[in-house]
């Protein structure tokens, strides 16, 4: 099954949309234990903070990407007092970068968590750094191969990311899960997008904390491995992003 950006079960934008129960229909009084449950219930789904959660289609030849499966695992359960919009892109060159600018600058998130696969880590690792380079090591899903060329003509060698890196890898050290911070997003996909939303804030004068996080293969993907792999499983995946959302929420 192929996945893109535009169509298919993976080709779709996620809004988590949340319907605040009407009080008028509850006619509790204010210290009953079913009112107790709606006031509760109501400050849990009121939305405070919107971020905007991507993550990639399969690409190399295999048929998962564990940045799609987090992507899709969190949109259909995002954290409380959380309007999570969602993304999977196309592993296509431009396109990806094009479509992830469009959400920024649309839905105006107040933060930008992309996410990607990172063959052979054995962590989830907060990128710190994107260069202004597009030098593919391998096709795109679209059959472009790149090499030592600019993201951007005539913009800034790199950018930091306006995440709270150690923040953040301490925050997903507390729920148990390997995590670090890494200085290379290399120079495909995931450092190009990364990239591209830096560069765009930086130019609209926008300081939205955004940033690139990768994540570990599943261990699905390593079955056939003829050496051993580094690999974690989804539900500790899903809850590495799930605390990444909530500290920058918090």
């Amino acid at each position: 099954m192929r996945w893109s950006a535009r169509s298919g079960p993976r080709g779709r934008d996620h809004r988590e949309i949340i319907e605040i129960p009407d009080a008028s229909r509850h006619p509790e009084t204010p210290g009953s234990q079913g009112a107790a449950r709606r006031r509760r219930r109501g400050r849990r789904l009121s939305p405070i903070m919107k971020i905007l959660l991507t993550g990639f289609e399969p690409f190399g030849g295999s048929d998962l990407n564990p940045s799609a499966m987090v992507v899709e695992a969190l949109a259909a359960d995002p954290p409380p007092n959380v309007d999570l919009v969602t993304a999977v892109l196309a592993v296509v060159g431009e396109e990806a970068g094009d479509r992830v600018v469009e959400l920024v600058d649309t839905e105006r998130p107040d933060a930008v968590v992309m996410l990607g696969e990172a063959t052979g880590r054995p962590g989830v690792t907060i990128e710190q750094v994107a260069i202004n380079l597009r030098d593919y090591g391998m096709d795109d899903n679209a059959g472009n191969h790149v090499s030592n060329q600019p993201v951007v003509e005539a913009a800034p060698d790199a950018y930091f990311t306006t995440l709270p890196v150690d923040e953040l890898v301490a925050g997903i050290r507390t729920v148990g899960i390997p995590a670090s911070r890494s200085l290379s997003a290399g120079a495909f996909l995931c450092n190009e997008i990364s990239y591209r939303v830096l560069h765009a804030n930086a130019v609209a004068n926008r300081r939205t904390p955004a940033g690139f996080v990768h994540l570990p293969r599943v261990p699905e993907q390593c079955v056939d491995a003829d050496s051993p792999h580094a690999s974690m499983a989804l539900d500790r995946q899903v809850a590495a992003v799930r605390t990444i959302l909530e500290t920058l929420s918090g």
